[in-house]
């Protein structure tokens, strides 16, 4: 599978966001159906249009992706995102995982894409499981959910596995 070929989140497509914007990425502990997705895309859209900084909008948006991963963008060119703003969209994803019943917040959650081009999901038992099956090589392509700009999750969202923090953990 070419980098060309990767799925990538539509936003890494924006070209009226700067590629130093910033960004939060989250992966949700169980998949969202359509429905929820739907709902959840919607819910996002209008958050973004409404999150502030110190009372000034900010220019964000948001997008989840693969029915698993929540991702929310400010460009800072304009107005940079605070604290408070931050905290802000903190508990907009508690809430949000509340309403689902389930947790955005598990840092422990690992994606990968298979040979066939097939993106997975695990929690970190499973994943070392995988890794120790070898169904994970040095080479399978893991999400980064440390990438925090936007220009990261064009370039860096997928990496090696070898080359990933999910290495040092397994």
């Amino acid at each position: 599978m070419t980098s060309t070929t990767l799925p990538c989140p539509a936003i890494t497509q924006n070209p009226v966001f700067s590629p130093l914007s910033r960004v939060w990425i989250y992966v949700a502990d169980r998949a969202l159906s359509d429905e929820e997705t739907a709902e959840t895309v919607q819910q996002v859209q209008f958050f973004c249009r409404q999150w502030t900084a110190h009372n000034v909008a900010l220019k964000a948006l948001g997008e989840v992706f693969a029915h698993r991963v929540l991702l929310l963008v400010v460009d800072e060119s304009q107005a940079g995102a605070s604290g408070c703003s931050i905290d802000k969209s903190v508990h907009f994803v508690e809430a949000l995982g509340h309403a689902l019943r389930l947790d955005w917040f598990d840092r422990m959650q690992f994606g990968w894409i298979s040979d066939d081009g097939v993106i997975h999901f695990a929690s970190r038992a499973a994943f070392s499981e995988a890794v120790s099956a070898g169904v994970v090589a040095p080479d399978t392509l893991v999400l980064n959910t440390l990438a925090d700009t936007l220009e990261q999750v064009q370039t860096k969202f997928w990496l090696p596995f070898q080359d990933s923090w999910q290495k040092k953990l397994v």
